[in-house]
């Protein structure tokens, strides 16, 4: 299946298509907007791998997997619970997580990301999968001290420029989400591992039950929740989100100026 990248390149900013490892073929546009082949092909060493997508709004769902909601001492919800992250908190593989100033403890979440292929309300969790035109890696990074300071509010914490990589493309499907493994790891050492059917909510039953409140457009990412194991970021660090048969997202930690 192909991967759908949004890059930076000779012709400046487009979106192609590319097997991950050689040729990046141009697209017109976004593939779930009907892009098609220009003509260019690029080597993918020689441009600059974007977030592959820009999303009207980012919905995450908190305490997904059982052993998370564990370790933040709350009980597993009876409905998706969840938060919106902003645009603007969105990066790409390759850059930086800014650490900023006002926060004392930033933590990484890895997460599966489902990005909305077509205008999405009101569907059912059975035709839920047809809306959606990809997979891909999402890193949900979470100021933790000023979330419990404001009594588990997510908005603040989780809203700060480049709080939201993602990436490094979006994995054409079908991917079995509840046969993926996902993992997060720090310079090397693995620090979250759990399989999508650890699940307490379906992906596509989140994706009906977020479309039931608002209308989910072309773009925009479902982020499924993060299992057990989250922990601190320090500047320097690197930290990798990987899902098998999806990719790997890279990003630097660095103190902010």
């Amino acid at each position: 299946m192909a991967k759908f990248v949004r890059y930076s390149g000779p012709r400046g900013v487009q979106y192609g298509r590319t097997d991950g490892f050689g040729m990046v073929e141009a697209l017109t546009g976004p593939a779930w907007m009907g892009g098609q082949p220009t003509g260019d092909t690029f080597d993918i060493r020689e441009i600059r791998l974007l977030a592959p997508c820009e999303p009207s709004k980012i919905v995450c769902v908190a305490h997904n997997f059982p052993g998370h909601a564990r370790e933040r001492k709350t009980k597993d919800p009876r409905m998706p619970l969840i938060f919106l992250k902003p645009p603007s908190a969105v990066i790409g593989t390759g850059d930086a997580i800014v650490l900023p100033r006002s926060a004392k403890r930033v933590e990484h979440e890895a997460e599966i990301g489902i990005v909305i292929g077509r205008r999405c309300h009101r569907v059912t969790a059975a035709y839920a999968r047809g809306f959606g035109s990809g997979v891909t890696c999402v890193n949900d990074v979470t100021a933790r001290d000023i979330q419990e300071a404001e009594g588990g509010y997510f908005l603040r914490a989780k809203a700060f420029d480049t709080f939201c990589p993602i990436g490094p493309w979006i994995e054409e499907g079908p991917v079995d989400i509840g046969n993926t493994n996902i993992r997060c790891v720090v310079n090397g050492e693995i620090r979250q591992k759990a399989r999508g059917d650890e699940m307490l909510f379906d992906p596509w039953q989140i994706v009906s039950y977020v479309s039931s409140i608002m209308t989910l457009l072309p773009g925009d990412i479902v982020v499924t929740g993060t299992p057990a194991g989250v922990g601190t970021l320090q500047a320097g660090d690197t930290c990798d989100v990987e899902i098998d048969g999806v990719g790997r997202l890279r990003n630097p930690v660095v103190q902010e100026a």
